[in-house]
């Protein structure tokens, strides 16, 4: 086991999270939208904090934050995102910088330990702009033009008009550097009950899920609410209700044993109660990490809506608005986390998938990545209530240093 000098500093990681936590308060979770005021002065206070850990601090033109290392050998990278849902949880996102900071200041810092861990704090991974657009763009996935045609989904702003109130304009986006990083390594809460119900400390991620969306439309014949008899409607809402009844009755037999899926977003127009809706949309999300499942899962859709156009008296049409291929987590990382595990938290781990996205899963496609989490008290997040105990926060640190470390000794 390590000796206490080169441990994590588990009140150092508190009262970093308080800190943060401490900005942008809203009841005991935070607000913290991408490129807020809150979501910057998160952003300025982890650049100030990045030379603690012998790291240079860049920000870079898409608002992701860097800390680099000059250090000899090895280069490890680590990190999360600090922006929030709206009027959410405090440790969404901040626990994986925090802890990467925390690596860093404690492996960099011994002039025996070869290598070093550098620090990245993705941009919107929470969503509020696009679809992972901070580690999106690291890896080579985001276009200028996606960039130009990117609004905040609640107030409508551009991207283009926020990096500019940040000081960001014209500034350029970090590329990944090929060969630089023997891999990357992030830290989160579980936002599920897994690991709390079952008296552990740590998952071991073994692959972040696919997310695949669709837009299913319905069309009927909008009419009178009063005076159009029963027989004759031809009630999209109705149509839209039926189907999203139909797939939990038919997807079980399909799915995987941990397939989730989720009707997100009912639209019913015109929406009034004296008439009858022609049209209705539901925005439907299906979750795996099997690519087979979904298509199997795909195709029964597809056939539900056939059999909706072929029987009446309304049509179906069903559009894919996103597919989000699974990532797999390196095998090797994960061997690192479970042997920190049990020298640092009495081996209380087991080897999960993570049904939510997380930046992760961008790395994969370019390096080796993985990932652990720690417990969520009742299985909450994406909400103002989202806490972690402080000694498995702790815990998660102590855990997460020595994986860094075992990774980087390689």
């Amino acid at each position: 086991m390590p000796d206490t000098q080169t441990r994590a500093d588990g009140k150092r990681v508190l009262a970093d999270l308080n800190a943060l936590r401490a900005i942008g308060t809203y009841k005991t979770g935070v607000h913290k939208p991408t490129f807020s005021e809150p979501h910057k002065q998160s952003l300025d206070w982890l650049v100030q904090k990045l030379p603690d850990a012998g790291l240079n601090a860049t920000v870079d033109g898409i608002g992701n934050v860097f800390g680099t290392s000059t250090k000899s050998g090895p280069k490890l990278l680590a990190g999360s995102h600090l922006e929030s849902q709206n009027y959410a949880g405090w440790l969404d996102g901040p626990l994986g910088v925090v802890y990467a900071l925390e690596a860093a200041r404690v492996l960099n810092a011994d002039p025996a330990f070869k290598g070093a861990v550098e620090v990245a704090c993705w941009c919107d991974e929470e969503g509020h702009f696009g679809s992972f657009l901070g580690s999106r763009s690291f890896v080579g996935q985001v276009t200028e033009a996606e960039i130009d045609a990117a609004r905040d989904r609640t107030s409508g702003r551009s991207m283009r008009e926020a990096l500019a109130d940040m000081g960001l304009a014209g500034r350029v986006r970090v590329a990944a550097e090929r060969g630089r990083h023997i891999g990357y390594l992030e830290a989160h809460i579980e936002q599920g009950d897994t690991l709390e119900s079952g008296g552990l400390a740590i998952g071991v991620v073994t692959s972040i899920v696919g997310i695949w969306q669709y837009r299913i439309d319905f069309v009927g014949e909008q009419n009178h609410a009063g005076t159009t008899r029963m027989a004759v409607r031809k009630d999209a809402g109705l149509a839209l209700a039926k189907f999203c009844v139909a797939i939990d009755e038919r997807f079980p037999d399909t799915c995987g044993p941990r397939t989730v899926w989720t009707t997100g977003r009912i639209t019913l127009d015109p929406g009034a109660p004296s008439i009858i809706p022609g049209r209705a949309e539901m925005l439907f999300q299906i979750r795996e990490d099997d690519p087979a499942v979904i298509t199997r899962l795909e195709r029964l859709l597809r056939t539900m809506a056939d059999e909706v156009n072929a029987k009446g008296p309304c049509t179906v049409t069903v559009t894919k608005l996103r597919t989000g291929a699974p990532a797999m987590m390196n095998s090797a990382f994960q061997d690192a986390i479970e042997a920190a595990s049990k020298a640092m938290a009495g081996g209380r781990s087991v080897r999960m998938p993570s049904g939510a996205g997380h930046d992760a899963q961008m790395l994969a496609t370019t390096m080796p990545a993985a990932m652990l989490f720690v417990p969520s008290i009742g299985g909450i997040s994406h909400h103002w209530t989202e806490n972690t105990a402080d000694a498995d926060i702790v815990a998660g640190a102590q855990v997460f240093v020595e994986a860094c470390r075992k990774i980087l000794g390689g």
